[in-house]
């Protein structure tokens, strides 16, 4: 397996060509996160296929980024170990855009053991305001022995000492 990420100018690549170039390449595509930051276009990939097949993909790849003038970088891997089961909860928060209110989120789940698989985020001028303001979403794993209930009153604390209009919510299938 290859993890493969990439940062290029968007109007160079593309999630279709990176897509395209994988699977000319023999490899298939089993996760990706795919997304426009500002004006560059940013990758990362998780490509299953043999060994023959992963060496393809790594010179196809670093091909198109040699061409279209991206950065990227390529690691073997290999697939997860199983982890202790643990429910997926999705957690919303919106807030005026300030420093480190993604980091305060994060630590948050950190400060309790609590894995955090995916973060999102995103800045917006509100629609009647104007003012700036920052949605996060992020994934947490929650393992069984740690009382939801407990969790969200401890989150809704966080959240009304640090003025965040947020949610915890089991992530349905």
């Amino acid at each position: 397996m290859l993890a493969i990420s990439t940062l290029g100018p968007k109007e160079d690549l593309s999630a279709r060509e990176l897509c395209e170039v994988v699977s000319e390449a023999g490899g298939e595509i089993r996760d990706a996160r795919m997304t426009v930051l500002g004006s560059s276009f940013g990758a990362l990939l998780l490509v299953e296929g043999n060994w023959h097949t992963t060496n393809k993909v790594r010179a196809a790849v670093e091909r198109m980024a040699k061409r279209v003038g991206c950065g990227i970088s390529i690691s073997e891997t290999v697939p997860r170990a199983d982890q202790a089961p643990a429910a997926p909860y999705h957690v919303e928060a919106v807030a005026l855009e300030r420093e480190n209110l993604v980091l305060a989120l994060v630590s948050f789940f950190a400060r309790r053991e609590l894995p955090v698989a995916e973060v999102h985020s995103r800045r917006y001028n509100a629609p009647s305001t104007g003012a700036a303001m920052l949605a996060v979403r992020i994934e947490v794993h929650v393992p069984g022995d740690v009382g939801i209930a407990m969790l969200r009153e401890e989150f809704h604390d966080f959240c009304d000492k640090n003025n965040l209009d947020a949610v915890i919510e089991p992530i349905h299938g």
